[in-house]
């Protein structure tokens, strides 16, 4: 394997810039990628294997802290996702596989535009945590990557959803995708608590009589 190329870990999830992820190395393919990742001190690849092929775009992950070493090899760790990348060429010619890689970049800087998504999109987020019954903290979106990113970590997205999204090349792009599912999802949210408080007999519906009232 050259030095350029990608050691490759296809999983059942999407991962995000900036996010940390806990796995479970236990296939022994695997317990050596990550101890050559670790003694280099050099990232693998994550890129998300559907049920139908491996996606085009995958984001790059760092072994942050090893939590726990079995005494059989095998082990838990937590990375972090760093850079987005292009598959370009899978090679099988190690344990695990390994790719040429294309940096994945976004194809303009911020605009006034971005300005007015990201006051949309926190206010939406903000808003959906609040009535998940989360910590509501404004400090969660001051990170060094780009705010979609950010917000996409937990924003109800399924999993094709999610790689659409890392994806995408510009953040007005990916701002605008956002706002509309958490628009979205806010609708089902404030439906389905309305639907629970009248269950509980704490409102009333057109349609369904008083106590007491004729049937």
């Amino acid at each position: 394997m050259t030095d350029s190329r990608l050691p490759l870990f296809p999983l059942g999830l999407v991962l995000l810039p900036g996010e940390p992820v806990p796995l479970h190395i236990f296939e022994p393919r695997y317990k050596e990628m990550v101890r050559v990742c670790l003694d280099a001190d050099r990232p693998f690849g994550i890129v998300y294997a559907s049920m139908s092929a491996l996606a085009a775009v995958g984001c790059t992950a760092r072994i942050r802290s090893v939590a726990t070493r079995y005494d059989d090899g095998r082990l838990d760790i937590v990375a972090v996702g760093e850079e987005r990348f292009r598959v370009v060429d899978v090679h099988r010619d190690r344990p695990y596989l390994t790719t040429d890689t294309a940096a994945v970049e976004d194809a303009e800087p911020p605009s006034e535009a971005n300005a007015r998504s990201r006051q949309r999109v926190v206010a939406r987020h903000m808003k959906l945590l609040e009535l998940a019954g989360e910590d509501v903290r404004p400090a969660l979106y001051d990170e060094p990557y780009p705010l979609s990113f950010v917000v996409g970590r937990n924003a109800g997205l399924d999993l094709d959803d999610k790689q659409s999204l890392l994806a995408m090349d510009r953040e007005e792009d990916r701002l605008t995708f956002l706002a509309e599912h958490l628009g979205r999802l806010l609708l089902r949210v404030r439906e389905a608590k309305k639907i629970s408080t009248l269950a509980r007999g704490d409102g009333q519906s057109t349609g369904f009589p008083e106590p007491g009232g004729e049937g």
